[in-house]
């Protein structure tokens, strides 16, 4: 095998440029929620449904760019990615009704899908040593994060300064520019001579007959729903229902003198206090069990949720709330990753977690499109939210029971 004993190597440094570029866009979307009705006087739920669609096909593609990737190469993979999401970027700057927004965020979903962690941490997995693996698959998702507090800032000045139609034109520039990162990304061996005398088919078989595989997918659901909503409706919902930022105070001080400031300085405080919690839940993956620490997280979500939406919503509990669930917000993807690869191998990595990655988005896609739907319905997001919180509750449980041992290990199965 052709894995380094370091932790930094080529492919997770190109890895990371690539997953920071695309999730900057990506962590965007919400912000062009009130510009774009505003100017089409469209209701909440016509672009809540167009990023809803987005997530949707972001997961659908998913599995499919993960096989691409182990067929074709993940350079190749990663090519299709950005070509599709700098089409589907441009094309939409020129979209007009809800329908042309709703088809052409297909486009960036599936762009999304080839540029993000199914395909990159399959990579930076099979290029890592296994003591270095979880830490390593942490950092690469902390990349992700790290796009997260750049994109929202940035599309918040770039829209206070052009029209959210080219807005659009400078992230398709950007997300053309990661191709610049691709000759880092030299794919090692796929794994063990052992390991590849199984084919997909046959690995596909041994998952789908095992319930921990279908715990993992369930498991997955909660955190897409959660994440879905929060990036997409967060902004407008701390724009229109939290109290005044107080005149003088530290915010004020900042230069977050709105509402619509303090949305966006929400998302980027989520994506900061995620590296911090991501690496951490990466480095404690390495020495213990990753379905107790997945449990753990849910449970944390849980209760972050119901709290910030019983308590006053004020400044303070935004700033809060987002440092809170943004120590927890992507801290389940080294874990769910890692144990995927754990239990099933590398080989096929791509594609098991790209299935699994499905729910996540299935739940994404539940959690902006319900919060459209019901603010239109009720004017608030109350009942969306406690679902939110329901879903977390069922998350921390499911993964209890999962078997966290790896396939070849288990009594009365092949390897």
């Amino acid at each position: 095998m052709d894995r380094s004993d370091r932790l930094i190597t080529p492919v997770l440094i190109g890895g990371c440029a690539i997953i920071l570029i695309s999730f900057a866009v990506r962590s965007s979307f919400g912000l062009f929620q009130i510009p774009i009705a505003e100017e089409f006087g469209w209701l909440r739920a016509e672009f809540s449904l167009a990023i809803a669609i987005q997530n949707l096909a972001w997961g659908i593609g998913q599995p499919f760019f993960g096989a691409i990737a182990e067929k074709f190469g993940d350079r190749k993979a990663i090519i299709l990615g950005v070509a599709l999401y700098v089409i589907g970027l441009v094309v939409s700057a020129y979209a007009i009704t809800p329908e042309q927004h709703q088809m052409l965020e297909v486009l960036v979903g599936f762009g999304i899908a080839g540029t993000g962690f199914g395909v990159i941490l399959a990579m930076v997995g099979r290029a890592t040593s296994d003591e270095h693996r979880s830490l390593a698959l942490g950092i690469a998702t902390a990349a992700g994060s790290a796009g997260q507090i750049v994109g929202p800032p940035l599309t918040e000045a770039l829209l206070s300064a052009l029209p959210w139609q080219s807005v659009f034109l400078v992230f398709a520039a950007m997300i053309f520019a990661s191709l610049l990162f691709l000759p880092l990304l030299k794919a090692p061996d796929r794994d063990d001579p052992a390991a590849l005398e199984t084919t997909l088919l046959q690995i596909l078989g041994k998952a789908f007959r095992d319930p921990s595989f279908t715990l993992i997918f369930v498991g997955f659901f909660s955190c897409g729903y959660q994440l879905g909503f929060i990036t997409a409706h967060f902004p407008a919902f701390v724009e229109e229902y939290c109290g005044p930022i107080a005149p003088g105070g530290v915010l004020h001080s900042m230069g977050v003198t709105t509402t619509s400031a303090l949305g966006a300085l929400a998302i980027s405080l989520i994506g900061l206090a995620n590296i911090g919690g991501t690496l951490f839940a990466a480095h404690l993956g390495k020495s213990y069990s990753k379905k107790n620490l997945l449990a753990w997280i849910y449970v944390g979500r849980t209760i972050a949720a119901a709290l910030f939406i019983i308590l006053p919503i004020t400044p303070l509990s935004v700033i809060i709330f987002s440092v809170v669930m943004g120590s927890l917000w992507l801290a389940t993807v080294p874990l769910t990753s890692g144990l995927v690869g754990y239990i099933y191998g590398l080989r096929f990595m791509g594609t098991l977690y790209g299935i699994v990655f499905f729910s996540h988005q299935l739940g994404s896609f539940m959690g902006v499109w319900l919060g459209g739907q019901m603010y239109d319905l009720y004017g608030n997001y109350t009942l969306v939210w406690w679902v939110g919180v329901a879903v977390g509750a069922l998350s921390a449980v499911v993964h209890l029971p999962i078997r966290e041992v790896p396939l070849g290990q288990r009594s009365g199965q092949a390897a």
